[in-house]
């Protein structure tokens, strides 16, 4: 909630950064440092997993310390709620997907591409205005799950140091987790790792857009399994990656398809705040 309503402040970022940029600094150097393209690709693989290794030991041990630090003081917890808030993202990514559809409805494809590039790491330069849509609403869903729920979800099951592991894997999976030539081995176990770690949120993000869409009168909860027709071959750094389409729907969208994503997205992001808060009150202290 804390998240959701105040976000994490511009002048906290221009003063001293955020957490996930103090990661991803860390994560940029030890590929510099380690990812050498004289390297055979088996020991660029190797080199990949000391460099995640360094990365979850630091970035846990210092949440652990942090965390238990602070829960023995008064109202350590909520100190330790506010640094867990930083890693969530509800209301940052809401802001971006809805200044995309703004930019394409208000001034035009151009002002789309500038936009939706803050979201995702691809070739935005010739996107069409579908591209942009489609590209805005795929970022929108993989972020619910990687950038709310996931978060929550570990949140949950492992305190503050569980979110910050998550949110380290994912940004190395962000940063170093593609298929080109100079991440493909270093970035392997981030990448396998990503994807093992975001099992149960993946699945857990799609029920509850399937339930948000349940809840609203402009859409279907059969077509919520199919939806639009999303991902398919991107460009990252001038190399084109092949995906599987996902869905079977249209490929046309629009700025209005990315303001009815964003109405699921809220309707969603209501309904694990109530999970959350029921499952806080079944297993609080009497």
């Amino acid at each position: 909630m804390l998240e959701l309503c105040v976000g994490y402040p511009h002048a906290l970022v221009r003063a001293v950064g955020h957490p996930v940029t103090w990661i991803g600094g860390l994560i940029a150097a030890l590929d510099n440092l380690l990812n050498r393209e004289s390297l055979d690709p088996r020991w660029r693989k190797a080199a990949g997993v000391i460099a995640l290794l360094i990365v979850l030991g630091i970035a846990g041990t210092i949440a652990f310390v942090v965390e238990h630090a602070l829960l023995r003081l008064p109202f350590g917890w909520f100190a330790v709620a506010a640094i867990a808030s930083t890693l969530i993202a509800q209301r940052s990514l809401h802001d971006h997907a809805a200044e995309v559809a703004g930019a394409l409805h208000n001034i035009g494809l151009d002002a789309g591409r500038a936009a939706v590039a803050k979201m995702v790491g691809r070739d935005t330069a010739t996107l069409d205005a579908a591209g942009v849509a489609r590209a805005a609403i795929e970022s929108l869903a993989e972020n619910f799950s990687d950038g709310v729920v996931a978060p929550v979800f570990w949140l949950a099951i492992a305190g503050l140091p569980g979110a910050t592991l998550y949110k380290a894997i994912n940004t190395a999976d962000s940063m170093i987790g593609y298929r080109t030539p100079r991440h493909e081995a270093f970035g392997w176990t981030a990448a396998r790792l990503d994807d093992l770690v975001n099992l149960p949120a993946s699945r857990l993000s799609a029920l509850l857009l399937v339930a948000a869409a349940t809840l609203s009168k402009d859409a279907s909860t059969a077509a919520a399994w199919r939806g639009l027709a999303l991902a398919g071959p991107r460009v990252y750094g001038g190399v084109i990656v092949e995906d599987a389409t996902i869905g079977d729907g249209r490929r046309d969208a629009t700025f209005a398809d990315i303001r009815r994503a964003l109405r699921l997205y809220r309707r969603a992001d209501a309904i694990l705040l109530a999970l959350v808060a029921a499952t806080a009150l079944l297993i609080a202290p009497i």
